[in-house]
């Protein structure tokens, strides 16, 4: 059989098995060393605290309503979400809730195929457009995550896995309704920014944009105290659309901690990315964010990140460069490039971004 590493199962060196999913290890009595990770080990990880209420919240019927005040409203609340926090939820988005529910169902299903054929759609390179696997890159990481995934690049081309029926016909549709509610939040961000509702569009070549869904699927965790669903991080990209099954873990840094996501039913969970930063000179920060695993329930997420055109140059707007104090504080580059550095290297809170940072 395939896999994907060789991880050890326990302290004795010589007690090692082929692993391919984290699946075939959630009926252990505890984890095994090297899925311990360092960053649960200080104080980091009880430095946490339940929503607040203060996570902003977005109503989308309003931001493209025909009143301008309401739409003048939301674009000015939309700009403070993503100015203070890098993260916000989305209300009244259009989305159905059956679909939502459904494609979940579907992801689910994906992940208790048999490990032969979720094998059959185990990618060798970060830009082949199926990809499934474990942790996050196995082949470079020290410690790995409590987790599952499964990527598949569904735009400007639509790729997907056969299996189960129907998942790839549901992921279409329910891509397809993203994408567009998406775009019109990028025209509400750019608005808030002082451009043209369709500057990000038209500098990012979003008629071509890469968009990826991600499947991540955290079983029960023996010792969730010692393990990470997926490391503090910031995404690629401009925007990442989010919804999970009921089952909490999201965690996002706002105002040095970490504060633990509990949405508002039938939302949708909207993070800033590398490449809204950039293109806003650092006016908008992507949100650092990570998953952590609890030892009851199976947590499933799914989110579809929106990004550039891979052959974008992503740079900051030059119309936001509008005086010697506020000089361009990352450089050129393209979005393809950006996004191999940092799919091939151990993820690390905001390491891709610090490359391009003048």
């Amino acid at each position: 059989m395939a896999t994907s590493s060789i991880l050890d199962l326990g302290t004795k060196p010589t007690r090692s098995v082929a692993v391919s999913s984290v699946k075939e290890l959630a009926n252990l009595k505890s984890i095994p060393s090297s899925y311990v990770h360092p960053t649960m080990t200080n104080c980091e990880a009880s430095d946490s605290r339940p929503d607040d209420g203060s996570i902003p919240i977005i109503d989308f019927s309003l931001l493209v309503s025909d009143d301008p005040d309401e739409r003048s409203r939301m674009i000015e609340e939309l700009g403070k979400a993503c100015r203070n926090w890098g993260f916000f939820m989305v209300v009244n988005h259009g989305v159905g809730v059956d679909l939502m529910q459904a494609i979940l169902d579907d992801c689910n299903e994906f992940f208790n195929l048999t490990t032969e054929e979720k094998l059959e759609f185990q990618g060798k390179h970060v830009l082949d457009p199926i990809r499934y696997g474990t942790s996050f890159n196995a082949s470079v990481e020290k410690s790995y995550f409590w987790r599952d995934f499964l990527k598949a690049f569904v735009h400007p081309l639509f790729n997907f896995p056969n299996k189960p029926p129907g998942f790839s016909e549901l992921a279409n549709e329910y891509c397809s309704k993203i994408r567009r509610l998406t775009n019109e939040l990028l025209k509400g961000i750019s608005a808030s920014l002082g451009l043209e509702p369709s500057y990000i569009a038209k500098a990012l070549n979003l008629e071509s944009s890469l968009q990826i869904f991600i499947t991540n699927y955290y079983p029960p965790c023996p010792e969730p105290e010692l393990a990470i669903g997926i490391a503090p991080h910031s995404d690629h990209g401009i925007l990442t659309l989010l919804i999970q099954n009921g089952i909490g873990g999201l965690q996002i840094m706002h105002d040095g901690r970490w504060v633990e996501v509990n949405p508002i039913s039938n939302s949708l969970l909207v993070n800033t990315g590398d490449h809204l930063e950039i293109l806003s000179n650092g006016k908008y920060k992507s949100v650092l964010h990570r998953a952590v695993v609890n030892n009851k329930a199976t947590r499933i997420s799914l989110a579809v990140a929106d990004g550039p055109s891979l052959d974008a140059i992503v740079s900051p707007a030059p119309e936001l460069l509008d005086s010697e104090e506020n000089l361009a504080k990352y450089r050129p580059m393209k979005y393809k490039e950006y996004l191999v550095a940092q799919q091939s290297n151990p993820i690390s809170g905001k390491s891709a971004l610090d490359r391009v940072r003048i």
